[in-house]
Parts: structure tokens; C-alpha cells; sequence
């Protein structure tokens, strides 16, 4: 057999691999998400997804657009069917929004902090903090000692899924600045960067998987169920203007032939014949009966 034969040979008897893959649903985690469908994955077998990363954008997950150089990054953590779960990994700015924010004139103070959850998830911080003006090198050190110590407190009396929360609404930021602005004026503290180094204990708050499942199906048959009424009240309404439009000819027949033709004259007989296409001569009777025929 020729090579050139071989080779179609064997590229036929090859799996194609497209068609073995199917999709997956790609759902947030339960808390504080309810298991929000984020996106969709192809994989040819669950065990692939276990460990993929995905990321979206803050704006696109809650709708805040003030949040759009926020991005958020999920690990797929279990497959169930043909949903995969997620775990929450960390969030990261934009490098460009970062740079937009720092100026010569200004003072910047950055940070990296290692946290343990109360409920025992290892959480590294990276808080950058921008002053009104310039500061000196020992305001630049208290500031950062005042960053630090206000993430550990806040991280050593909060559970994961709280610190998610502040870290997304702005909270922790908010007082961070506030802490920070007894020492110097405080242009902006944010919290460019979380990573999640190790998994603490998973809380099972919120509705389960099933739930939320059985809550998009009865959503779905809800807005069906909405669109079929309004397909057949319009189907209705096509009915009784065709019934409205065969009644008026009707009636109008029935006018017509109610028309007391012996009060008219002459004259406006002959015009009735004539808008019919019919003769105009002879007496006021044979008129009549023309018009009658």
C-alpha cells in the first residue's frame, strides 16, 4: 500500500475527539452564589474539568459596572452531571486601572498579607494604597502596619465567604482608607489581589444544587406557559377582528337592502345605477326594480 494510501487509512480509523465532548454547565459556588451559572466548558470526560480555572468579570457576575476592571477567578471543584462546581480562588484589578491611579505626586504603599479565616482558609492580601500627596518613609511604614493589622483582625473574625463579601462590595477597602487616614490623607485603598492558598472547612449554607435545578425548571415552564397565553390571546384577537370584518360587510348588505329606494328621486336613482354599471333610462318604478335585481 502507498504511504500517501496509510495514512488516509489510519487518519480514518483516528477517534475524532469533537465528537465524544459535551457540554458542561459551569455554576458559581453555593455561597454566596446559589450556584449561578456562569459559563459553559466542552471536556470529553468530568474528570478533565476537576482543577480548570475560569475567570469573569465582577460587572458581568453582579451587574455592577463600577466593577468592570474587577476580574474573578473560580476553580472547578466537582462535577455533577452535567453541572460543574466551582470554589471561589481569588479576584485580581486590571493592571491597567492600577496604573491609571498612580501619579508622581502621589504617595504609594504596598503590601502582601497572609491570612487564616476563622473558619481556616489561608488567604494571601494584596492591598496597594495611594496618599493625596507625597509622604515621608515612616508615614509610608505606619500606614502599611495599620493596612496589615486591619486585614488580620478582619480575616481572624470572618469566615472566608465574609471576607469574599467585603473584598467584593468594597467594605474592607472602606476601612482600610478609614484607619490609614488618621496618619496621612488617604486618596484610594484597594485590594488589587486575593489568592486562595489553602481550603478551609466548607460551609453548606444556602439552597442545594437540586433546589436551585428544580427553581430554573419552574422558571422555565413559568415563562413558556406566559409566552403560549400571549400566543393564543393574539390568536384570539386575529380571530374576532377576521369575525368584526366579515360582520361589517354583512351588515352592511343588510343596509343596503333596507334602503327605502321609493323616497329617493329620480335623480338620485339613476346615480345609484350608474356607480352599479347599470342602465339609467325608463320610469322611477323600472329604476327600482333595476336597482332591486
Amino acid at each position: 500500500m502507498a504511504k500517501g494510501a496509510k495514512a488516509r487509512a489510519a487518519a480514518r480509523r483516528q477517534k475524532d475527539k469533537w465528537k465524544s465532548k459535551r457540554w458542561f454547565s459551569i455554576r458559581a459556588p453555593r455561597n454566596p452564589w446559589s450556584f449561578r451559572v456562569i459559563g459553559e466548558t466542552l471536556a470529553e470526560d468530568p474528570e478533565m474539568l476537576i482543577g480548570r480555572n475560569y475567570e469573569i468579570m465582577q460587572n458581568e457576575l453582579d451587574g455592577d459596572f463600577s466593577k468592570m476592571h474587577v476580574k474573578i477567578r473560580f476553580r472547578v471543584s466537582d462535577v455533577l452531571g452535567s453541572d460543574a462546581i466551582t470554589e471561589f480562588i481569588g479576584h485580581q484589578m486590571m493592571q491597567d486601572h492600577v496604573r491609571r491611579q498612580v501619579r508622581r505626586e502621589r504617595g504609594k504603599i504596598d503590601d502582601t498579607v497572609d491570612v487564616v479565616t476563622e473558619d481556616g482558609f489561608y488567604v494571601r492580601f494584596k492591598p496597594l494604597i495611594l496618599t493625596r500627596e507625597r509622604v515621608k518613609s515612616s508615614q509610608k511604614n505606619e500606614i502599611r502596619s495599620v493596612a496589615r493589622d486591619t486585614i488580620l483582625k478582619a480575616g481572624a473574625s470572618s469566615t472566608w465567604v465574609s471576607m469574599q463579601k467585603s473584598v467584593m462590595d468594597g467594605e474592607l477597602e472602606a476601612l482600610i482608607k478609614e484607619e490609614a487616614s488618621k496618619i496621612s490623607p488617604i486618596r484610594m485603598a484597594m485590594i488589587r489581589r486575593t489568592q486562595l492558598i489553602q481550603s478551609g472547612v466548607v460551609t453548606n449554607d444556602g439552597p442545594t444544587l437540586e433546589e436551585i435545578i428544580a427553581e430554573e425548571e419552574a422558571t422555565r415552564k413559568a415563562v413558556q406557559e406566559t409566552v403560549d397565553v400571549e400566543d393564543e390571546n393574539e390568536s384570539q384577537d386575529l380571530n374576532v377582528d377576521e369575525l368584526d370584518d366579515s360582520g361589517a360587510d354583512v351588515e352592511t348588505e343588510d343596509s343596503d337592502e333596507e334602503i327605502d329606494y321609493e323616497s329617493m328621486t329620480v335623480a338620485q336613482l339613476k346615480a345609484v345605477l350608474k356607480e352599479a354599471g347599470k342602465p339609467v333610462s325608463g320610469k322611477k318604478a323600472d329604476l327600482i326594480s333595476r336597482i332591486m335585481e
